[in-house]
């Protein structure tokens, strides 16, 4: 901080070895410069722990602190940032509201951005856009390969570290299969040393369910329930509770994965352990462990026999990296396995513009699996164009460019329709396929889950985000439904080797893909044939066609 350019340095620190105490130095350095200092984290509930924490620690000194977050309402929101914005706050802490384009500070001397890996590419180059002349100080435990990279290659600075507090002990970790009586004791055993327990049930739909049997096979245990949809008042309350020991155990979703210290709570349940990721598993496990008592952490699976060997892998890892200060290798692992990401910033240039880079990642793998496979390159990019599925919001606003491209589809298919049968008008009402923002308001979540289902190689991988999606906001709208399925129809041509999949008035025409000459699926010198029906039937025909080829 005391260099003549603005700092911009990795904090890589195990959970629990001091990462906070340092950016608290830090920002402490600041304020006494007369600088305004910001902290973003991930999560209301970590706003609120380290807005308590600044505050405590700041007290007695002319500080005035405030936070931004969903405990706070969209006026109260805005009062703040007000004052932010005069001068009058000089400690704000924040969730992403802080990078929203109305917020503006008086005189910004640092931004502390806490849990780095759980913030996007661009949500971190928004960072850049507040103030060139800022320093930025980044905290992780297990920072993503982008930021470990622009690390190691000196394009910015890295501290480690790698000294453990006092009397900590290493977390004892158990993979096994679900098992009540094992879940039981392990609670009785902590409660019995006057300890608290999470319980981690990443399903809202059926978590309440969890903690009824919880209670119900362990009478007279104080247990509470925590998770993303419920009002933030409530979980702000639920946790406050929990910190003070009002509870045993919490059964909660991955809400506690960002930054919670719950020094008393040193027994961890994790549910279905393989469907969560490698980094992820490592800052959930780093809940417990944070006091000179031993910590436990159970890995429990419903159906072992039937875990992905990726998944194996990743419960290997976090077995493996058991003792203290492992979160650096865990990146380090994770670096190796996914690639450095786009060094150069958020934007794309090349090939990689047309796909995203996750799905760049996952085509080069699969062109090179098939390559030492012997197999040849053969990886397609397929194009799915349904007269009666148009990809787009309807055209509410003409102007709109992307309902304007929902016409000009709509429209090229009426022209095909007209030159191949002479038709006057569709020949069924179409579907627009898209996410309503009614159904994911945030737009920031809507196009995260845009992404996902971009990057989608598989139809196991859409039947797993279907799910997820209905679980974390209700049941799905046509307009969802008929974009996951045209993502399913893409997935199936693409393991297929076909190239576009169109349909015009019922006819179905699959192009193959690398044949020299155009080459399509018929039956007899004739295109498949659909039978007119609803869009998202016809949507459903189409998969089967496919599956069968």
């Amino acid at each position: 901080m005391e260099l003549a350019r603005p700092m911009d340095r990795l904090i890589c620190g195990d959970v629990g070895f001091g990462k906070t105490e340092v950016a608290l130095r830090a920002a402490f350095k600041a304020l006494n410069a007369g600088k305004q200092v910001a902290v973003l984290v991930p999560t209301t509930v970590l706003c609120q722990q380290h807005f308590n924490t600044f505050k405590e620690r700041l007290e007695g000194f002319p500080v005035v602190s405030d936070q931004v977050s969903g405990f706070r309402t969209p006026g109260e929101q805005d009062r703040i940032l007000a004052l932010v914005a005069n001068g009058q706050v000089d400690l704000i802490v924040g969730t992403h509201r802080l990078l929203s384009a109305d917020v503006r500070f008086h005189d910004l001397g640092l931004i502390i951005v806490d849990e780095e890996h759980r913030f996007g590419v661009r949500q971190k180059e928004r960072l850049k856009q507040i103030s060139e002349k800022v320093d930025v100080l980044t905290l992780s435990a297990t920072p993503i390969p982008r930021t470990l990279y622009l690390a190691l290659a000196g394009a910015r600075d890295l501290s480690v570290i790698e000294t453990a507090p006092v009397n900590r002990l290493p977390i004892e970790t158990i993979v096994r299969s679900y098992d009540a009586k094992v879940v039981d004791a392990a609670i009785r055993a902590e409660v019995q040393r006057g300890g608290q327990i999470f319980y981690l049930h990443n399903r809202v739909a059926s978590i309440h369910h969890v903690a009824a049997r919880i209670n119900e096979r362990n009478p007279g245990l104080r247990v509470a329930v925590g998770h993303g949809q419920m009002h933030a008042n409530d979980l702000e309350v639920i946790m406050t509770d929990f910190v003070n020991g009002a509870y045993d155990v919490l059964v909660c979703t991955t809400i506690i994965e960002s930054g919670l210290d719950i020094p008393n709570c040193n027994t961890l349940i994790i549910e279905g352990a393989d469907r969560f990721g490698l980094a992820q598993l490592y800052q959930i496990r780093g809940r417990v462990g944070r006091f000179n008592r031993q910590a436990y952490a159970y890995l429990l699976l419903h159906d072992p026999a039937g875990v992905a060997s990726s998944a194996r892998k990743r419960l290997s890892a976090i077995r493996q990296y058991n003792e203290l200060g492992s979160g650096y290798r865990i990146a380090m692992r994770d670096l190796e396995l996914r690639g450095a990401g786009n060094i150069l910033g958020a934007e794309q240039s090349g090939h990689i513009a047309g796909v995203g880079f996750d799905l760049y990642c996952r085509l080069l793998k699969q062109s090179i699996d098939r390559l030492q496979k012997g197999i040849g390159f053969e990886v397609v990019r397929a194009v799915v164009k349904l007269d009666f599925a148009l990809m787009g919001e309807p055209s509410e606003n003409p102007t709109s460019s992307a309902n304007t491209n929902a016409s000009d589809e709509r429209s090229r298919f009426a022209v095909l329709q007209d030159e191949e049968d002479g038709g006057n008008g569709p020949w069924v009402d179409p579907v627009y396929a898209y996410l309503p923002r009614e159904f994911i308001p945030e737009t920031s979540l809507r196009v995260e889950c845009y992404r996902r289902l971009s990057s989608c190689a598989t139809v196991d991988e859409i039947k797993s985000i279907r799910a997820e999606f209905k679980d974390r906001f209700g049941k799905l709208p046509d307009a969802v439904e008929a974009l996951i399925r045209i993502t399913a129809i893409r997935c199936l041509a693409e393991a297929k080797g076909i190239a576009s999949v169109e349909a015009i008035r019922g006819r179905l025409k699959c192009r193959l893909a690398h044949k020299k000459d155009l080459q399509y699926i018929q039956s007899g010198s004739r295109f498949p044939r659909l039978t007119r029906k609803p869009p998202l039937l016809l949507l459903n025909d189409t998969l089967n066609f496919l599956s069968n080829l």
